[in-house]
């Protein structure tokens, strides 16, 4: 369950690079809630990080900077009882985060218009129906 922290391809956040912080979980536990430290806090420097290039550090600082603080991404879970799961629970959360920041931009929109086609059938089909509704009605 420890050891270095795989993002994507070749992107390994090493062990040294995670910080963890354990606390008692709120919520329901039994007679170990009050004694287990299950909640897990996984703290990771975004700005200083090697396992980064530039670029890739960059990006992912734009993207997460509402969710950074000063450059240090902080994951919290405590949805499990017992600490190894929420452990194993919080690196994946981080892995899925720093794998979308890190994704590249997605293509830009190549604006289109309709064929003369498309738009000779659809006023043609507005006209009919313009047509059967006028049909309808009755003249008093």
């Amino acid at each position: 369950m420890s050891g270095p922290l795989h993002v994507r391809g070749s992107i390994v956040v090493p062990e040294a690079e995670l910080a963890w912080r354990f606390s008692r979980s709120s919520g329901p536990g039994g007679q170990g809630v009050n004694t287990a430290d299950s909640r897990v806090e996984l703290s990771f420097d975004l700005a200083r990080t090697a396992a980064l290039g530039p670029v890739l550090r960059a990006r992912a600082l734009e993207r997460l900077s509402a969710r950074a603080v000063d450059g240090v991404i902080t994951i919290a879970a405590s949805e499990h009882r017992s600490q190894l799961r929420n452990r194993e629970a919080a690196r994946e959360r981080l892995a899925a985060l720093l794998r979308d920041a890190i994704a590249p931009p997605p293509k830009r929109r190549r604006p289109t218009k309709p064929s003369k086609g498309a738009v000779e059938r659809r006023l043609a089909a507005k006209k009919h129906r313009s047509d059967l509704k006028r049909l309808r009605r009755t003249d008093d």
